[in-house]
């Protein structure tokens, strides 16, 4: 990606300290600080122009958001994004989001064990050939950092408009022996899903009716014994009204 930015863009993003992180290193496990709050983290990995961050930031008010981009152009415009969205709730800076500058190769020095809760991973490059199978965010090298610096309630978030990335994605996770949740071929086919925030690709695809795909990965062990316990109780109800159901065709 080639990204022609504005004179002066270091010297912006250098006068953002409140919001634009340049370097990881000082506040991996020391997060928190950063936010002056002890709530949970979330992290998009590639936020691209940064609407889906900052929307769920200004959303989740509870929740401190990082957003991860490697141009600083990027960051850049996120940050604008960013100052938009919380200015119109009549903040000058978000209080509970960061923009990180950063290489997603060294995820693991950015953030320490555990110190994550969710990672969203929102339409990132699917590197179709296959000899590249090993950049693909998806790929296992990837997703056994992100095992490592996700806590007891960590979860992954996975979109795509690509069904072979989705179905390589797919096999990485089935291959790794972790459980899926909530896998939609076509996310938005009957109606827009309001209750989830667009992407900038998100919103292009679903104006031409271009199917994104997605999945849930659960991989902390309070949020497994969550998801099977919901998964015990929806096969209760289930049960409950076949029984209804049959009582009721009896009568």
């Amino acid at each position: 990606m080639r990204l022609r930015g504005r004179k002066g863009i270091r010297e912006n993003l250098e006068g953002q300290p409140e919001l634009v992180v340049l370097d990881a290193a000082p506040h991996r496990g020391n997060w928190k600080a950063f936010f002056g709050n002890d709530n949970p983290i979330h992290v998009e990995l590639g936020m691209g122009k940064g609407r889906f961050i900052s929307q769920m930031s200004v959303r989740n008010p509870h929740i401190n958001y990082i957003g991860v981009d490697m141009y600083d152009e990027l960051l850049r415009r996120a940050s604008e994004k960013a100052r938009t969205a919380w200015g119109e709730k009549g903040e000058e800076t978000p209080p509970n989001l960061a923009l990180l500058r950063a290489n997603i190769e060294g995820i693991e020095s950015m953030f320490a064990p555990g110190e994550l809760e969710r990672i969203y991973l929102n339409f990132s490059d699917p590197w179709p050939k296959s000899k590249h199978a090993r950049r693909r965010l998806t790929n296992e090298r990837f997703v056994e950092k992100y095992i490592e610096i996700l806590n007891e309630r960590g979860e992954i978030h996975f979109k795509t408009d690509s069904m072979t990335l989705f179905e390589f994605s797919l096999n990485s996770f089935a291959n790794m022996e972790l459980v899926m949740r909530n896998i939609s071929l076509h996310l938005h086919r009957d109606e827009p899903r309001e209750d989830l925030v667009f992407t900038e690709y998100e919103m292009k695809f679903m104006e031409k009716g271009q199917p994104i795909h997605r999945v849930e990965v659960v991989i902390g062990e309070e949020a497994l014994r969550e998801h099977r316990s919901a998964k015990k109780e929806a096969a209760k109800l289930e049960l409950e009204s076949a029984a209804l159901q049959e009582e009721s065709e009896k009568e």
